[in-house]
């Protein structure tokens, strides 16, 4: 995949919190290129962060015009709200957890522009309060939202189902239309929407698929599908990140203005 590199002149600088990998018999903190190649399709830098403590959130927000919270082949750990593990061969990152949980919030309070993808739709919720479904599949009623084990990343993240577009949110102002069609590679699921969270669509089974924060003082938009994978190709997805990378733009000519 060849990454996006004509950006604008002094580009807005959008945070992408790193996951967690063993490679080999060392730790690393890594993140898609996707995602990274996206956030350039939005017109922004992207700056990885692999981790931070408390006391440098207020740093590395000041540095940040947006964030950018990834996918992840990892799971929020279910004690953030309150359950057991349902699956222990499923991998969790309680790194990654430890941080961003605690940076969700900080992120809203200061209206820094947020686009959330999978894991990052996850972790918005239970940041927020919020509660997951650790198994869509096994649930009355509810489809499977998995990709193909076996598939090539081309099947997994094909078009996989449509979402309907609820009235009154971010989603209805982009686009005319009250369908859209969006691929499917996730195995949890918003059980208990977090207290503000206003949901922007939702699956033909009734699990939520995106929602945004209600009232909040910046842009935020928080998908459970992968609209980064072949965005280029792809209006839909574009025109999420066009979005997102103008609010970005705005908060930086807002609270950072380029110096002449």
């Amino acid at each position: 995949m060849n990454s996006p590199t004509h950006l604008p002149r002094n580009p807005p600088v959008v945070l992408v919190p790193a996951c967690n990998r063993m490679l080999g018999q060392h730790p690393f903190h890594v993140a898609g290129q996707k995602y990274c190649d996206a956030v350039r399709l939005a017109g922004a830098l992207p700056l990885v962060v692999p981790a931070a403590e408390p006391q440098d959130f207020d740093t590395l927000l000041d540095l940040a015009d947006g964030v950018l919270l990834t996918g992840s082949p990892s799971n929020v750990h279910p004690s953030h709200f309150g359950e057991d593990v349902h699956n222990p061969d499923l991998p969790l990152d309680p790194d990654r957890d430890a941080w961003t949980l605690a940076l969700i919030p900080r992120v809203i309070e200061r209206g820094i522009p947020l686009f959330a993808i999978c894991r990052g739709f996850q972790e918005t919720n239970v940041a927020l309060g919020g509660s997951l479904h650790q198994a869509v599949q096994e649930l009355p009623g509810k489809h499977d939202h998995r990709a193909p084990p076996e598939g090539t990343a081309e099947e997994q993240y094909a078009l996989a189902h449509p979402v309907q577009v609820l009235g009154g949110g971010v989603l209805e102002q982009l686009f005319d239309r009250t369908e859209l069609q969006v691929n499917s590679v996730h195995g949890q699921g918003v059980n208990r929407l977090a207290e503000g969270l206003k949901v922007e669509a939702i699956a033909p089974d009734g699990l939520v698929e995106a929602y945004s924060v209600d009232g909040s003082a910046g842009f935020t938009l928080c998908v459970q599908w992968h609209p980064e994978w072949r965005a280029a190709s792809n209006p839909v997805s574009m025109r999420m990140l066009q979005a997102f990378g103008a609010a970005c733009q705005a908060y930086r000519d807002t609270h950072r203005p380029p110096s002449r």
